[in-house]
């Protein structure tokens, strides 16, 4: 078997490499992505393990990896770093100890989604990164009516929209309401068919089908949450899909002394913001939760009771793929805690 310890970048990657089997060592530079692929494709036929940092710009290589037939593994960095505590730190050193932690068989591997999923991890990528670009247009729309003494409790509805569209402005802010307001119009026609595309894709599947039973929890929720922890058996415990997701508070304890801080933020920000925004329907559902959201809300800040209640949901969650049990089945049946399937 010939084993890769890659330090990837965008434009390049440095490789060390050796062959079990004769025994040969060696190191290269490889540009991207035209002498990366040359060199891989000579490998065909051949046992190869490549090892490389979990990073970005790197689903090209990816591709060509499982194309290729080569088995290709990305290892925590922070774990990746804290074994090389020297303070060098180079390219080449960088390569070879992936390298020999690959060799000595104690990479720090992370699980990678199936390859199959990407085309629907991209849909759920673009759809929101548009309905955010199209809340940051509102936005505009709505302060630019405050400037203008129109004042309304609702951020966005047809009559406010209706009433900016009619207020007496002059100069340039004609120009940037109109501007405004044909993006708008725009960016609607091209979420549409992204959230009936979204629909579609989590119907067609039986987990993100199931959690949609649960109150907040829309196709679009579910589908990122079962495409993000992909195999809930890789968690033996919800608390661990928490800590997974960057729900659970930083820790900086010693001796008798506990300090907690803000949270992690140790995982998907995507799928972390989607349940925090799916928390705030979720707890009128549930008095236990309401209970806890008005709490925290009067004592510490409205921020923090979503937070709490995204804790909440994720684990929650997570229990009804363990169980297989709705939304509905999951509330008669009680507390998940101490029960296993």
């Amino acid at each position: 078997m010939m084993i890769i310890g890659c330090d990837f970048h965008p434009r390049f990657q440095q490789i060390a490499f050796v062959d079990q089997e004769t025994g040969e060592y060696g190191e290269r530079r490889l540009c991207h992505p035209e002498e990366a692929e040359q060199f891989y494709r000579s490998l065909v036929g051949r046992q190869v393990r490549i090892g490389a940092e979990a990073t970005g710009n790197f689903r090209w290589f990816r591709q060509l990896m499982q194309e290729l037939g080569h088995e290709f593994v990305l290892g925590d960095p922070s774990a990746i770093r804290a074994a090389s505590p020297r303070r060098q730190k180079t390219d080449k050193r960088d390569a070879r100890h992936i390298l020999n932690m690959l060799v000595e068989d104690r990479f720090p591997a992370v699980w990678q989604p199936p390859v199959e999923n990407e085309d629907l991890r991209q849909l759920l990528l673009h759809r929101c990164r548009m309905v955010r670009f199209r809340a940051r247009i509102k936005n505009q729309l709505d302060s630019m009516a405050k400037n203008e003494g129109l004042l309304s409790k609702r951020v966005w509805c047809a009559m406010r929209r209706k009433q900016i569209e009619e207020l007496p402005v002059s100069g340039w802010n004609v120009e940037r309401r109109k501007d405004l307001l044909f993006l708008l119009e725009e960016l609607n026609k091209r979420i549409e068919p992204l959230d009936e595309a979204v629909l579609k894709a989590a119907e067609e599947n039986p987990e993100a089908r199931l959690l949609m039973t649960h109150p907040g929890v829309g196709p679009v929720v579910s589908l990122f949450y079962v495409l993000t922890i992909g195999d809930w058996q890789r968690f033996p415990r919800g608390k661990q899909v928490a800590s997974y997701l960057g729900l659970i508070p930083a820790e900086e304890s010693s001796s008798d002394k506990r300090r907690l801080g803000h949270i992690s933020k140790q995982g998907n920000t995507l799928v972390r913001w989607l349940l925090v925004e799916a928390a705030s329907k979720a707890q009128r559902y549930d008095p236990s939760w309401h209970r806890q959201y008005l709490r925290l809300s009067m004592n510490k800040h409205h921020g923090v009771a979503k937070v709490a209640i995204a804790h909440k949901l994720a684990v929650r969650l997570y229990w009804m793929l363990r169980s297989g049990q709705n939304y509905k089945q999951v509330m008669e049946r009680g507390s998940h805690a101490g029960q296993s399937v």
